[in-house]
């Protein structure tokens, strides 16, 4: 497939951690499963998630999921750097585990921690992305500034 062609065919997700989100998890995660139906009914088939708690996660395991049950679709995990997980506690470190095994793809964006590498990663996936799906509650941060460079680079965006 073509570079283009592929990436008329990526979504890459953004959103808050857990403790960011205005929203009960049931209902970001029940707006996420629709959201990526809809991607999936529009013909997208690879899926970009950056792992980071909650959004990055939880939408990661819904394209697992998703791919279980038939549906035609990959997951590529873009970690902003290996081992960006450590710090996290035992739950989100068994489940970031158990979905990077899973993955289609696994990409470490950057060798290291840098004070760049979320954006660096962030940029990363918009840039192999047709479509955006994001949970944003109006906040300063990554997923604004993710929305943001989506926006200026031609990319739609879909915010719950």
């Amino acid at each position: 497939m073509a570079k283009q062609e592929l990436r008329d065919h990526t979504c890459c997700f953004t959103g808050h951690r857990p403790e960011k989100l205005t929203k009960p998890e049931n209902e970001i995660i029940t707006r996420l499963k629709e959201e990526i139906s809809r991607a999936i009914n529009d013909g997208f088939t690879f899926f970009i998630s950056g792992m980071a708690r909650g959004v990055d996660i939880w939408a990661a395991e819904i394209v697992l999921k998703m791919r279980d049950i038939g549906s035609p679709v990959h997951l590529i995990c873009a970690c902003p750097f290996d081992g960006f997980e450590r710090s996290w506690d035992e739950k989100w470190r068994k489940r970031y585990a158990e979905v990077i095994m899973k993955a289609d793809r696994v990409e470490y964006i950057c060798p290291g921690y840098n004070r760049g590498c979320f954006q660096i990663r962030n940029k990363w996936m918009v840039d192999r992305s047709a479509r955006v799906i994001a949970v944003f509650n109006g906040e300063k941060g990554g997923t604004k500034n993710t929305i943001e460079y989506a926006e200026r680079t031609g990319v739609k965006v879909e915010i719950i």
